[in-house]
């Protein structure tokens, strides 16, 4: 019972928080450290945005004679994402035991879609062409040392491979209209650091997990229009924005606690909390942040809560159900984060037998509303109502 029920907990805290605060896809839970004994794992699964707005109006700063009247729909701008995930864990001894997951907990795949005055299909004319790719994959290695009273200890390496692309487009844009950023391939390394506390007997336990920043330098090639720097004085325009240079980006450090107990025979209560420092998470090449005076992301700190329980129904048969919440923030948000907040359920069902465990879930996510923003000072662009998103995810697990 215990170790099915653990399996839903686990499934619960990695695979309902999709589309959490920032680009976090997934809340880099280290719950395979607490399998018992030589334990692998393989995950997928599928998430399904839809987030969507209409433009307001806008005044094109480039021709003041022509006028956007806003309440054409932006179209969906975000796209679907697949996720895998691999997890080994070796027991050493009663006391010593290691960990390696990898996993992609960071992402993004956003496009608004351009509108085309010919075909008057949907698609923004304030933001239209504005989009970004973000991709990532990170290697935890990780060791956990229990002791004889019910604590223990873990910590470790992680490294980070990521990329990026981001493109500016549409009247809300101004000057910068047309502006590219390319973010090559580069590593960064950070570390891992935690403790717990286990009651067996009663499938309680509590952890508490920090995860450093990771800093990647990107080679970086920016491209985009010339930029008048006397407006219609005699000085052409110049390519301000063209250049290859050098970025430093840093994922954002977190904390994460997570427990579980059971509150009666066959019944399991889990939960967690998580907190990310999205503020220092910037993105700042060096042709954009010289021409506008500011970067291409400015994101808030979130905390994520989840609350399930789980049951046994026989032998073999076990589920769960959970509920997540992140409060919403400023509603003046990047274009290419284009929510805050979020409310949401995740279902699972768990088969267990003899050494194998497989599991499966379901989650639906209610995106908070918001208004991507550009300019300086911030102006409110378009509005994003009733987002949403679902997904689906499957974990497959064999113990030896």
């Amino acid at each position: 019972m215990k170790r099915s029920l653990s399996g839903a907990a686990a499934l619960m805290l990695t695979a309902a928080p999709v589309l959490a605060g920032g680009i976090e896809r997934a809340p880099q839970s280290l719950s395979i450290l607490f399998e018992p004994g030589n334990y692998v794992e393989f995950s997928a699964g599928r998430v399904s945005p839809d987030v969507s707005g209409t433009d307001l109006p806008l005044d094109d700063p480039r021709t003041p004679f022509i006028d956007y009247p806003g309440g054409r729909s932006t179209g969906s701008v975000a796209k679907d994402y697949n996720f895998v995930g691999f997890g080994y864990k070796h027991q050493f001894s009663d006391q010593l035991s290691a960990a390696l997951i990898v996993e992609q907990p960071f992402g993004a795949d956003v496009r608004y879609p351009a509108f085309d005055p010919a075909s008057m299909t949907d698609g923004s004319g304030s933001l239209g062409g504005t989009g970004a790719t973000v991709d990532s994959t990170t290697y935890t290695g990780l060791v956990r040392y229990r002791m004889n009273n019910g604590f223990a200890v873990h910590g470790g390496l992680r490294g980070s491979r990521a990329s990026g692309e981001v493109d500016l487009r549409g009247a809300a844009y101004g000057a910068v209209d047309g502006y590219s950023v390319e973010l090559d391939d580069a590593w960064g390394v950070g570390y891992v650091l935690g403790a717990s506390w286990e009651r067996p007997e009663i499938a309680a336990r509590v952890s508490l997990t920090y995860n450093s920043p990771v800093e990647h330098d990107f080679d970086t090639v920016e491209t985009g229009p010339g930029i008048d720097p006397d407006g219609p004085g005699p000085v052409p325009p110049l390519p301000l924005l063209e250049g290859a240079s050098e970025t430093t980006v840093k994922t954002p450090r977190s904390w994460t606690l997570e427990g579980q107990t059971g509150i009666a025979p066959g019944t399991l209560l889990f939960g967690s909390i998580r907190w990310v420092n999205w503020s220092e998470f910037r993105v700042d090449p060096v042709r954009f942040t010289t021409v506008t005076g500011g970067g291409l992301v400015d994101l808030e700190d979130s905390t994520t809560y989840v609350i399930g329980v789980g049951r046994q129904f026989t032998d073999n048969w076990s589920g769960a159900v959970s509920f997540a919440y992140e409060k919403e923030g400023d509603d003046l948000v990047s274009p290419l984060a284009p929510s805050t907040g979020r409310k949401g359920v995740s279902l699972a069902a768990i088969y267990t037998r003899d050494k194998w465990k497989v599991t499966t879930g379901v989650s639906y996510t209610k995106l908070g509303d918001a208004r991507p923003e550009t300019g300086e000072p911030d102006v409110a662009r378009a509005e994003m109502r009733d987002s949403d998103a679902f997904g689906a995810g499957v974990k497959v697990g064999y113990s030896f």
